[in-house]
């Protein structure tokens, strides 16, 4: 979120409650198929309770792989009480190992934030967290100078390095008309530098995984904007004020669960709806590639999350 970017803020009650969100899981998303779940944002850990909430999730007999995307500014305190509740997987936005730059990214106005963040990283190896992902999205004259660097961060720590083109939803401009840069450029630079083989990590993510000759940790290479992979998603988004989207490019067929919720609409008719909506998702995805990964927000990647 760069500098001269505004936000307005949810209010608490638009946002559905821990309540609700264990409802839509239990009685709506569950029964309906959904066994894998990703917490992320925004940032799930301004969430309260967001430990009970992913020892909750944990715990039920149909989660078969529960995850979290975090910007990691509070993850230095909750790493642990997080391992502790049922986490195992973990990705971290990193956009860059230089404090200003990094801050220059994610729209800092007062202290430098990279520190704290890399003290969350830091925590979060020391727990355990396998796979530990570092998410740098990569954006042309900002940061893709560091390519390099951050890829090396995978060499001689178990830790996987995806980079990620630059998906300009809601943001085009404020980091000038810059686009984004191909990952087949990234892994020419890195095969050059260091070679590339092809690896595997745990994870149901989109990324196409190498890794350094005798690294232990891997590289991932998400290619929305040059590769498109909309024929290969299954994924759905569940906003935090209760919008359910079948794609996270377009905002085409989105449900808004929390006002079914609190309008008196049974779980058995909303679960009626999510099933009606994922039946037409394979053609959702087919038009968005089609369109050339372009679509219709009126929200910006900071407010939906990576």
């Amino acid at each position: 979120m760069p500098e001269g970017a505004e936000l307005e803020y949810l209010q608490q009650q638009e946002v559905l409650t821990h309540a609700e969100l264990l409802l839509l899981l239990r009685e709506v998303f569950i029964p309906a198929g959904f066994t894998r779940f990703r917490l992320t944002g925004g940032e799930p850990l301004l969430h309260p309770g967001v430990v009970d909430l992913v020892k909750t999730i944990a715990a039920f007999p149909e989660t078969q792989d529960l995850s979290m995307t975090t910007n990691a500014f509070k993850l230095a305190d909750l790493a642990e009480d997080l391992y502790g509740a049922g986490l195992r997987r973990i990705n971290i936005s990193l956009d860059s190992l230089e404090p200003e730059t990094f801050d220059r990214i994610i729209g800092n106005r007062g202290r430098s934030r990279w520190q704290q963040v890399w003290q969350g990283i830091q925590a979060a190896h020391h727990v355990g967290f396998d796979p530990l992902k570092l998410n740098v999205v990569v954006i042309p004259g900002i940061n893709d100078h560091e390519i390099l660097n951050l890829a090396a961060l995978s060499i001689d720590r178990q830790w996987h390095v995806r980079f990620i083109e630059f998906m300009p939803i809601g943001n085009a401009g404020l980091f000038g008309d810059k686009g984004w840069i191909d990952s087949a450029y990234l892994r020419q630079q890195i095969r050059s530098q260091w070679g590339l083989t092809e690896a595997q990590v745990r994870g149901n993510g989109p990324a196409d995984i190498f890794k350094i000759p005798g690294a232990k940790g891997t590289l991932g290479f998400i290619s929305q904007m040059s590769e498109c992979f909309c024929d290969r998603c299954n994924r759905m988004r569940l906003s935090a004020d209760g919008w359910l989207r079948p794609c996270l490019l377009n905002e085409v067929g989105q449900l808004d669960l929390k006002t079914a919720l609190r309008s008196g609409i049974s779980t058995l008719e909303i679960r009626s709806q999510v099933q009606a909506l994922l039946s037409i998702k394979p053609e959702i995805n087919y038009k968005q590639r089609e369109s050339g990964a372009t679509g219709e927000y009126a929200r910006t990647m900071s407010q939906i999350g990576g």
